[in-house]
């Protein structure tokens, strides 16, 4: 089997009701379709990440700069095809975008691979198919007019939905006023469910750290991304002076952004997203590396439905880490924000009861896509009918 052909298409839908996080705002949601046909008449079609200002240009590479390496490799080759892919990177461009590109072919691969051996990813990956993932739900978002009130019923809607807890945003406020939205939505919540705190990159370490003083008491599961990624100085110093772990690393992208979080034990849960770090050859390799270091592993999921599919095949195939007799949780953070893609694109939808989702079973992804969706909502011009 060899790969025929590979094309993307970014896609865009606005949406009717702006929210955001701390350092920005949603006003649209988008994702990049990565198709691969191989010539025996294999497709893999994936959609990848929800990057809404440069889809064009990752279908760019995909198609200018990655495509022509790919054509009669074979697929099964991936740890070889990715570092070609890779190798691109020495050059002088931009390497966060070329690394979503390469996530989108990366995922199309694995999911080629799966419909050819008639596995999941997840069992290619040697982890459990049908594992089941405890999840919570990401809110806390702002928006113009949101009250104390509002987040209480928020939190009451996740509760009330089966959600196990809620990754809650912060750092777009004063540390005390947005301690003071913390506490509401504890209040609300009650004991017994999963409340962390996100602040997207949003402060100093200074109002981190005071900000997570003032939460601490409220037990919180953990706090993600309190500075900017290269102040890794600041990781530490916010973590020293706090008994609540620390998470980061959705803006990393390969194993050599995340080596440096590890070794120096500046997170005590590492967060790669599988549609930016590199797709799925590389989130095992960013796997391997923290649990050599004891670091526990979250995949951030945030995105498309492929997104959400590749991720959740990802998850459950990472073992519990740290060791313990008794391992904990992998909690699986499931975005409930409009998103017309995350349920839109799937053709069916995933098996939900209250606070577990079931890892889809069938070939590659476990995922049939809708087409209508992406010609309905395309950005660029040039698919070529199928």
């Amino acid at each position: 089997m060899r790969i025929h052909t590979v094309d993307a298409i970014a896609i865009d839908i606005p949406l009717r009701r702006n929210f955001g996080g701390s350092t920005y705002a949603v006003l649209k949601r988008s994702t990049v379709v990565t198709r691969l046909r191989t010539d025996d008449g294999l497709v893999g079609l994936v959609y990848n990440g929800d990057n809404r200002e440069h889809g064009p240009e990752i279908v760019r590479l995909i198609r200018d700069d990655l495509a022509p390496i790919l054509k009669e490799q074979d697929p099964a080759e991936v740890e070889r095809i990715w570092s070609r892919l890779f190798a691109l990177s020495h050059a002088s461009r931009d390497r966060k975008l070329l690394m979503e590109a390469i996530a989108c072919v990366d995922c199309a691969i694995w999911d080629v691979l799966g419909r050819a051996r008639g596995q999941s990813v997840c069992a290619m990956l040697g982890g459990q198919p049908g594992r089941r993932l405890p999840i919570i739900s990401i809110g806390g978002y702002y928006r113009e007019g949101k009250t104390l009130a509002d987040i209480g019923r928020e939190m009451e809607s996740y509760r009330e939905a089966g959600m196990a807890g809620c990754k809650f945003k912060v750092g777009g406020l004063a540390p005390e006023a947005d301690a003071e939205r913390v506490r509401a939505a504890r209040a609300a919540a009650g004991p017994g469910f999963v409340l962390a705190v996100d602040a997207n990159r949003g402060w100093a370490v200074e109002d981190a750290a005071r900000f997570a003083h003032l939460v601490e008491p409220l037990d919180i599961a953990w706090f993600e991304e309190p500075v900017p990624p290269e102040d890794l100085d600041g990781y530490l110093q916010v973590k020293r002076t706090l008994t609540m772990p620390i998470s980061g690393g959705e803006a990393e992208y390969a194993r050599f952004g995340f080596r440096d979080l590890v070794a120096r034990r500046c997170v005590d849960i590492l967060q790669p997203d599988i549609c930016a770090c590199g797709g799925f050859t590389e989130a095992l390799r960013i796997g391997a590396l923290a649990n050599t270091w004891g670091v526990t592993v979250y995949p951030h999921v945030w995105g498309s439905a492929v997104g959400l599919h590749a991720s959740m095949q990802w998850a459950a195939s990472l073992p519990p880490n740290p060791f313990a007799l008794v391992p904990g949780e992998l909690w699986f953070e499931l975005d409930r924000t409009a998103n017309p893609f995350r349920e839109g694109l799937a053709a069916e939808p995933l098996k939900r009861a209250g606070a577990i989702i079931e890892v889809p079973q069938r070939p590659g992804l476990g995922l049939e896509v809708d087409r209508a969706v992406v010609e309905r909502h395309a950005v660029t011009t040039g698919e070529k009918k199928r």
